[in-house]
């Protein structure tokens, strides 16, 4: 650009004045400058690929077309059939379906608050539901070292079930079938146990009070038919996710969920 604005030969510059021979070339380097600038500044818009002159003038030259928006991803809830659960339970499980928390496994929500359990396929539809014996004690934590204690040694208030996401599988334990949920606390989801009358145990997962539900060191109780007839069939061959909700904490923060309703869809 410095070719655009030039001097006359500076001999003849400085036969005219001296002074103007001496400041000639910086003028002339500014000017040049001056004049310069505009033009640069201009082929920068259309030489760089994030200014959107640049963008509209290679779509105009290739023909391209902008690319149209997505649509937004229809929200995906959990299918109870005919179960009217908690806000909570409902909660949970229409997040696990439309985040896909659990890996395309089966899954089981267990409601300590109400007491009850609800069974979904890898899809998210519900294959049976039923109540449920948790820990005698209020709480959503175990206590440290429980599952290497004995029984005796657990005190009434550390009879939990604790609160969180399980990877859960079915094992034999002292010959019977289960399925272990935290295997380091010792927590299992088994057919209902009925060795000690005393603790009627059938009864209290008959009862309609949740508190009558509050029996167990912490592992969950669930009627014989429905370990049997759906636990058993949903879990054989292959890992599960059993999501405890807590009851001394917002639902909300215990899995890091979302709720899908707000998403929309």
């Amino acid at each position: 650009m410095l070719l655009l604005f030039s001097f006359p030969d500076m001999r003849a510059i400085k036969r005219w004045h001296p002074r103007i021979a001496a400041l000639a070339p910086g003028l002339g380097l500014a000017v040049a400058c001056f004049f310069a600038y505009p033009v640069a500044a201009a082929q920068s818009r259309f030489q760089d690929p994030a200014h959107p002159a640049f963008t509209q003038e290679v779509s105009q030259k290739s023909g391209m077309k902008e690319a149209p928006a997505l649509p937004a991803r229809k929200a995906k809830h959990a299918d109870f059939l005919n179960e009217r659960p908690s806000p909570d339970s409902r909660y949970i499980a229409d997040w696990v379906v439309d985040s896909g928390n659990n890996q395309g496994m089966p899954f089981i929500i267990i409601n300590k608050v109400h007491a009850m359990a609800f069974l979904f396929d890898a899809q998210g539809r519900l294959r049976g539901a039923a109540p449920v014996l948790i820990g005698a004690a209020v709480g959503d934590d175990s206590a440290p070292g429980i599952g290497t204690r004995k029984l005796a040694d657990i005190r009434p208030d550390e009879r939990t079930t604790p609160a969180g996401r399980f990877v859960a599988s079915l094992a034999k334990n002292f010959g019977k079938e289960i399925l272990w949920v935290d295997y380091k606390a010792d927590i299992a989801l088994h057919a209902v146990v009925t060795s000690n009358p005393k603790e009627r145990r059938p009864q209290r997962l008959a009862s309609g009070t949740p508190l009558d539900k509050r029996i167990s060191f912490g592992c969950i109780n669930v009627p014989a038919t429905f370990f049997e007839n759906v636990v058993k069939p949903a879990f054989t061959g292959t890992n599960g996710i059993v999501y405890v909700l807590p009851e001394t904490r917002p639902v909300h923060k215990a899995f890091g969920s979302y709720a899908v309703q707000a998403r929309g869809g």
